[in-house]
């Protein structure tokens, strides 16, 4: 019995900062039925309060606690171990880690860096993983949706220093387990009682799936025509207002 719904933000609830068609009247009626919700999210440009703050100002209905972030995730790592992180991230996000030790970095944390991702600071930080720094990923998403288009995310810079390093990532986002058995912990409810929303077919879907979760995938954000068959066995959506009338 579905007991929880996670939804992913940026392509199931609003693009460019727009809500989706019926996307915040389709996010009240999730928070007024017995089902529980969080929001989750590998987004490595914002902060988990920005993130906040925008859905709210968007008209979506929602408390702080319940969104987990990857970047959120990582910073409680590397607090856990002990580790001084070399922040290849975004200038957006590097609030989200004020107040740690990065002289001497131990560690390499990569997410969306954008203009970041120069060669300069690519080869800092294999300079790092040579010397066995982990490395400590947001997540492997191949390319995300703004403004219309495709653009690159972290998840081919990751593969690029793995393949250089000859090491593999450690990944704290979307698509790893553990963020999402972190996120069921939360709600406490075991996986098979719980659905998984999102555009991202492998991130949201496919890995939610892998662990036993229900999963829908949704025709909108960065979803392209043919990616439900590489999740063959998860419901398809025309979009979340679609997926909550089906629910009720």
């Amino acid at each position: 019995m579905l007991q929880a719904v996670l939804l992913d933000i940026s392509g199931v609830l609003h693009e460019d900062g727009v809500p989706l068609p019926g996307a915040v009247a389709a996010v009240a009626e999730l928070q007024a039925s017995p089902l529980a919700l969080r929001f989750v999210t590998n987004t490595s440009r914002k902060t988990g309060a920005t993130v906040y703050a925008e859905l709210r100002e968007m008209g979506f209905e929602l408390e702080r606690q319940q969104i987990f972030t990857a970047p959120a995730v990582i910073r409680r790592y590397l607090e856990r171990h002990r580790l001084r992180p070399y922040l290849l991230v975004h200038e957006s996000l590097e609030p989200e880690f004020e107040g740690l030790d990065t002289r001497d970095p131990t560690a390499v944390v990569l997410g969306d860096a954008e203009h970041r991702l120069d060669y300069r600071r690519l080869d800092e930080a294999f300079q790092l993983l040579q010397q066995d720094a982990p490395l400590l990923a947001v997540g492997t998403n191949r390319y995300f949706r703004q403004r219309g288009g495709l653009h690159l995310d972290a998840g081919p810079f990751v593969k690029a220093l793995e393949y250089a390093a000859g090491i593999e990532a450690q990944v704290l986002g979307k698509p790893a387990a553990d963020f999402f058995h972190a996120v069921l912990a939360d709600v406490g409810v075991r996986p098979e009682e719980a659905l998984m929303v999102g555009d991202d077919v492998e991130a949201d879907v496919a890995a939610a799936m892998a662990l036993g979760m229900q999963g829908t995938l949704v025709q909108t954000g960065k979803y392209r025509a043919g990616d439900e068959t590489r999740a063959p066995a998860a419901s398809v959506e025309a979009g979340l207002a679609e997926l909550v009338a089906r629910l009720r």
